[in-house]
């Protein structure tokens, strides 16, 4: 198994093991993950691949917390995210697990910062940290002087820019990004990717990244491949650094 930058205890921030997921019961179950080992090291950027129902958003669903696995462990950051209740997994997505989305879904009427803003608001983090901390967001994709700028008035790559900053702001362990690229052209979809790129390298942000392109995944340092509930893949690409 590829393994990234190693963290300072030695373990993954991402332990999968053994992750089973039935969807339905008897004849009709649909087995969408056959028993899967899947480590992810603070520091990596891996890239999810598959085709339409291979399991790989599946598992995108259980690392994000946003779905149990039917059997099987996952350890995110040492803590068994079995054994933790509806209020406690929310409280983990919401402080630890970053969402970007292939939409950007920004609030139309509220502006850039506004809208970087919002998870910081879900934490209860006071009115004037919560500014210094989503400029800060939005300083680091490079749109602070957007700032004032409602959704409209931005192209659909500074949209998803803002959408990055609204999932860094929270200073989350790991983002999940989930076909980052999806409604952007090629050229803006470049733009997105060599941003997410020095993210990784220079603030050392962990991306976990489905994507169904191959030219956007070998932006990642590891792509792993799903088929038929398993992965068939795992392994470090040319752009890795730090091996």
């Amino acid at each position: 198994m590829a393994k990234g930058r190693a963290d300072p205890d030695g373990k993954p921030m991402v332990q999968l093991m053994g992750i089973v997921r039935v969807f339905g019961g008897g004849e009709g179950a649909v087995r969408a993950l056959g028993g899967i080992d899947l480590d992810v090291w603070s520091g990596d950027f891996v890239a999810v691949m598959g085709a339409s129902g291979s399991g790989k958003s599946t598992c995108m669903n259980i690392i994000g917390c946003l779905d149990r696995p039917t059997a099987g462990t996952y350890l995110f950051n040492g803590i068994d995210v079995g054994t933790l209740g509806a209020d406690q997994l929310a409280i983990l997505r919401r402080h630890g697990i970053g969402f970007v989305f292939q939409g950007f879904n920004l609030l139309a009427r509220t502006t850039a910062l506004e809208n970087v803003e919002l998870p910081l608001i879900y934490q209860r983090v006071p009115k004037h940290e919560r500014r210094v901390r989503a400029m800060e967001a939005l300083d680091l994709v490079g749109l602070s002087h957007r700032a004032s700028h409602v959704p409209n008035e931005l192209s659909g790559g500074q949209q998803q820019r803002v959408a990055i900053a609204r999932a860094l702001v929270t200073r989350p362990s790991l983002v999940v990004a989930d076909e980052p690229t999806g409604n952007l052209d090629s050229a803006t979809s470049r733009e997105v990717m060599e941003l997410l790129v020095r993210l990784n390298r220079e603030q050392m942000i962990t991306f976990v990244m489905v994507t169904h392109e191959e030219d956007m995944a070998a932006y990642a340092g590891r792509i792993v491949v799903f088929r038929d509930g398993h992965i068939t893949r795992d392994s470090l690409t040319e752009g890795a650094t730090d091996v």
